[in-house]
């Protein structure tokens, strides 16, 4: 359960000091101006008696408050609980970050979800003071605020962008929310640059980005990914539309000394995909973690306490694609990252589409191959064995046809046993699946034969029976505890190959992380 709204006193008091720890976890309204703020907004500080708080902005939006165009709401971290995870609301909000309400009724949504739409609705309104559709409306026209705010997309790209199937509809929902036109929110006309699109991505601190760059340069795919001490680059998009992006942190500025957000840079990204594009992106660098609730939860196991405090901010890194994911995850059982990488990177050269000069001037030569590229691919000379051929064009044929998938709406139960089904796929190699291709903040690869090591301090090895059965306490975040382990165990000794105790026709146990 999420947290319920701090209580009156402590929102005053972080209100009046302006307290970032509570930045998106509470918005304080003014009944005078009829606007709603973030509670580090620096405009001068209303009376209390004419505040009221709410617990995120659908539900100020819901309650008639506009949001505030100093501090701007869009730019809030996120309350973490509601982002991730198995409970309904959690992965309702999932969805509807995949634009899953767009063109859809809620019907459709309580339908994935298995519940019923008048229950769904309850709960949204139990839990976060806003109904869905509510919520859904809130999310899209803040979305646009912030293209308005940052780009110089046009209009009609913004419209596409936030969901809006006409400029018309955009422009009267956004004036019947905001009160103004959206063109008023560009008071000065910006400078386009080319097809380049820059966003500010915001998070909660603490944020370990070099351990996030560490790990996905250890990962990164010659000719798609570029990953260097600042900035992880790679090619988006697909054979018709390619295009590339680049993430870094938001450089400090003298009215902004330590901001609290990443920079993502889009180069060739349709309007109708940047929705997709950024909540990719914000999923693969964990940006919608509470850091401080995960650690006050995990830091009751001795064992992981002082690696908590280690690396505050280490996240979750999740992968752009789940089907990349799944093939790096089949190549990477029971050999070392790096030949997994080489391996992975001949495979994707082979199939992948070739890109255009312009791209291959960044660094760029192919995309990763689509499922139907490898259903009949000839492997032959890639050093591939026969299992794991199998195996990924088992994943290919099964993806394809509906028998698994990456749909958010799904719990981790349901997703890891339709995953261990397919031929090759155990359990390891599932739950490896669901961290970085789901980012699912609970999931635990148990027969994973670092983390059995690295568990005890003694030198010795449990087994996963034990290692699950100690990790009951660490839910619903086994994950972030995964990634610490892991974390120490690269720290302490180069990447290690793992042995299976018991070999097994399905291969349950990987590498090194």
């Amino acid at each position: 359960m999420s947290p319920p709204l701090p209580a009156t006193d402590i929102c005053e008091q972080a209100r009046l000091s302006r307290d970032a720890r509570f930045d998106g976890l509470f918005f304080t309204a003014v009944r005078t101006t009829g606007i709603y703020c973030r509670p580090v907004c620096p405009a001068p500080a209303p009376k209390a008696a004419n505040v009221v708080y709410y617990p995120n902005a659908a539900a100020a939006e819901a309650a008639g408050f506009r949001p505030c165009l100093r501090c701007r709401p869009e730019l809030a971290p996120s309350d973490g609980h509601w982002h991730r995870g198995d409970d309904i609301v959690a992965r309702a909000l999932a969805l509807i970050e995949q634009g899953a309400l767009n063109d859809a009724p809620l019907s459709e949504l309580a339908g994935r979800l298995h519940i019923g739409e008048r229950q769904l609705r309850r709960l949204f309104v139990e839990r976060l003071g806003a109904a869905p559709v509510g919520v859904h409306g809130t999310r899209r026209l803040l979305f646009a605020k912030q293209l308005l705010t940052e780009t110089a997309l046009p209009i009609t790209g913004v419209a596409l962008a936030a969901g809006f199937n006409s400029v018309r509809r955009f422009n009267a929902v956004f004036q019947d929310a905001y009160r103004m036109p959206p063109r008023d929110l560009r008071k000065a006309p910006r400078e386009a640059t080319g097809d380049a699109l820059t966003l500010r991505l915001g998070y909660r601190p603490p944020y370990d980005l070099p351990a996030m760059l560490d790990f996905l340069r250890g990962r990164a795919l010659p000719g798609i990914e570029v990953v260097d001490d600042v900035a992880y680059t790679r090619v988006i998009g697909d054979a018709e539309t390619p295009g590339w992006l680049r993430v870094d942190a938001w450089p400090a500025s003298r009215a902004d000394p330590a901001p609290a957000a990443l920079r993502m840079q889009l180069h060739g990204c349709p309007p109708t995909r940047l929705q997709d594009t950024v909540q990719r992106v914000r999923r693969m660098f964990d940006l919608d973690a509470d850091p401080d609730t995960i650690a006050a939860h995990l830091a009751q196991d001795t064992r992981l306490a002082p690696l908590l405090r280690a690396r505050p901010g280490l996240r979750l890194p999740s992968g752009w694609d789940g089907f990349e994911i799944a093939v790096r995850a089949v190549i990477g059982q029971q050999v070392s990252v790096a030949a997994a990488r080489t391996l992975t990177a001949r495979l994707s050269q082979r199939f992948g589409t070739p890109l255009p000069e312009p791209f291959v001037a960044q660094g760029f030569a192919h995309l990763f191959p689509t499922p139907d590229a490898l259903v009949d691919a000839d492997f032959d000379g890639l050093g591939l064995i026969g299992s794991r051929i199998a195996t990924i064009r088992g994943i290919a044929a099964a993806l394809r046809d509906g028998r698994v998938d990456f749909d958010r709406a799904r719990t981790l139960d349901d997703f890891i046993e339709r995953w261990v089904a397919l031929p090759g796929i155990g359990p390891w190699t599932a739950h490896y699946i669901a961290l970085r291709a789901l980012g699912h903040p609970d999931a635990f690869p148990a027969e994973d034969l670092v983390l059995q090591k690295m568990l005890p301090t003694d030198g010795s090895r449990i087994t996963a029976k034990a290692l699950r059965a100690r990790a009951e306490a660490w839910r619903p975040w086994r994950g972030y505890a995964v990634f610490h382990l892991w974390r120490e165990a690269s720290a302490s000794t180069p990447a290690r190959t793992a042995t299976p105790t018991r070999p097994r026709a399905r291969s349950t146990r990987s590498p090194s992380p």
